[in-house]
């Protein structure tokens, strides 16, 4: 990732989720992988995160070439991949896997094309009922 800044937007009062931590990291990293694997060297990955209705909708983004049109939804099948005859290294799998756990947390992952060019991958994770948290007692 050295070849490409990374621009977080993380507010500091982003809501708790219950999640299976090491399978979203998993997704991160598919992502943020295939981002800078399509993307050229120098330009910006993002990560964003906000609270929208009763999810957290989380976006990793990039100012590649985007997407091939009519695509958006191809690229979560098994063994596609963004581009045909492409000679980056990679099975076709990395995509439908992060459909699979965003699924198995009864959410959706999709992509679109990000204006003026890049894509855009974004997934929600429910949210419970927040704990309350307690002030920490001063001495």
């Amino acid at each position: 990732m050295t070849e490409h800044p990374l621009k977080l937007d993380l507010p500091a009062n982003l809501p708790l989720v219950r999640c299976d931590a090491l399978l979203i990291e998993r997704v991160l990293v598919n992502l943020l992988e295939n981002a800078t694997k399509y993307t050229p060297p120098g330009t910006a990955i993002g990560v964003t995160a906000n609270k929208a209705d009763e999810v957290l909708r989380v976006e990793v983004w990039d100012q590649g070439p985007g997407l091939p049109p009519g695509q958006e939804r191809v690229i979560f099948e098994k063994f596609a991949r963004g581009q045909r005859e492409s000679i980056i290294p990679g099975t076709g799998l990395g995509l439908a896997i992060c459909e699979a756990i965003i699924e198995a947390h009864d959410e959706k992952i999709w992509a679109e094309h990000r204006p003026p060019h890049g894509a855009r991958f974004i997934f929600t994770l429910p949210l419970d009922e927040q704990p309350v948290v307690e002030p920490e007692a001063r001495p």
